[in-house]
């Protein structure tokens, strides 16, 4: 696990001005180790927070936002470290770059690394990678690694070849800076609700970075003198890859591996490299961890999609599938709850919710329109 060795002179004077040069993420370069604004050329950060109301209507949550990553460069929150990471290893003259990813990860250094002119070598798990995001990395002109291992395997392989050759370590868990970039995300939703930090947040898990990095930028803020008090942060893990939910339970910080069996890639991690940051992280939020099964993801899938015109990838699912659990538990609707939806489902279209909509034959002419409508609306009425 890679600690955290950055601080910084907090006050209210590190918040960008309204004015601020810089856009995206760099507009917070007094609160980042490196500003990359003249050396990282893909835009990065400043993803919108949405507040979609036929799904907050859907959920009888009126308080709910959508902190929408889909936005971003290669369609994840995996952008904003490779940004940072990228800046690093340009400035050090790196060789090329390594990660290991269950998709969205490398996907990203992928794009970014093109972009810099750096080779970028990427070690993925033959279980789980889907082949899609495999086709996405190569087009980039990456060299992807196939490990004949789970996610885990990989990850140790890549960490021993950044050891032996030198190349630079973009790894999450491994990377200071990854923490870094991804605690903007933070940043940003606390100015897109008008300088106030939520009452909750939902963060999926799968190695733990993100979680870890968003308390941490809400840690800031608070230190900085412009948030009063922390949200609490509820970690979201898919069921069939739930180490840290039990442990969390358990006021332990220590974890049982498990064999993923979840069809959630990006979280399907059983033995996660920051899982002790993630577990100390949440609990200084008084927050708590949940587990949601795969159907549940996949109805989370389905209701983005059908009332926020938002396709996330399972990953990016899961945590308003953990909303929606825990909403139902115990949460009054009143409270301001923001949702990371942190990957979208273009990359890898195997889960789009294909059940509702119609695409029907129809010939060349109005007539052949009209006939095909009449009989679309006559089945309309009376299902």
């Amino acid at each position: 696990m890679a600690e955290n060795p950055y601080t910084y002179p907090y006050g209210p004077a590190l918040m960008p001005a309204a004015d601020e040069p810089g856009e995206g993420m760099w507009r917070w370069r007094r609160l980042l180790p490196l500003d990359g604004s003249d050396v990282f050329p893909l835009p990065v950060g400043g993803t919108p927070l949405l507040a979609p109301p036929r799904l907050r209507a859907a959920l009888d949550l009126p308080g709910l936002f959508l902190k929408d990553e889909t936005r971003s460069f290669t369609g994840s929150n995996k952008d904003r470290a490779t940004a940072l990471c990228l800046t690093d290893a340009a400035r050090r003259g790196a060789p090329a770059i390594v990660a290991a990813s269950s998709g969205n990860l490398a996907a990203s250094l992928a794009a970014g690394a093109a972009a810099m002119g750096i080779p970028a070598h990427l070690f993925v798990s033959t279980r789980t990678v889907s082949p899609h995001k495999v086709d996405f990395m190569r087009s980039f002109g990456a060299t992807v690694w196939r490990v004949d291992g789970p996610y885990e395997d990989a990850y140790r392989l890549s960490e021993a070849v950044c050891a032996r050759l030198g190349w630079y370590n973009r790894n999450t868990g491994t990377n200071p800076l990854a923490v870094q970039g991804k605690k903007t995300v933070a940043f940003e939703v606390w100015e897109q609700l008008g300088g106030r930090l939520p009452d909750l947040a939902y963060v999926p898990v799968g190695d733990g970075v993100t979680i870890a990095a968003f308390v941490v930028g809400c840690e800031e803020l608070v230190r900085c003198g412009v948030a009063e008090r922390l949200p609490r942060v509820i970690g979201v893990q898919a069921t069939g890859a739930a180490p840290l939910v039990r442990s969390y339970a358990e006021q332990r910080l220590d974890w049982t591996p498990v064999a993923s069996t979840t069809f959630a890639d990006g979280i399907g991690v059983g033995d996660p490299f920051f899982g002790r940051a993630a577990l100390e992280t949440v609990r200084r939020t008084d927050g708590e961890y949940v587990a949601v099964d795969d159907d549940a993801i996949r109805a989370a899938i389905e209701v983005l999609a059908r009332t926020s015109g938002l396709l996330a990838e399972p990953a990016g699912a899961a945590a308003l599938a953990g909303a929606i659990a825990h909403r139902r538990a115990r949460r009054p609707r009143e409270d301001r709850v923001v949702v990371l939806v942190t990957g979208s489902g273009l990359k890898d279209q195997r889960w789009l919710p294909r059940e509702g909509g119609a695409a029907i034959e129809v010939g060349p002419t109005l007539d052949a329109f009209l006939t095909q409508l009449e009989r679309l609306q006559a089945t309309g009425s009376r299902e």
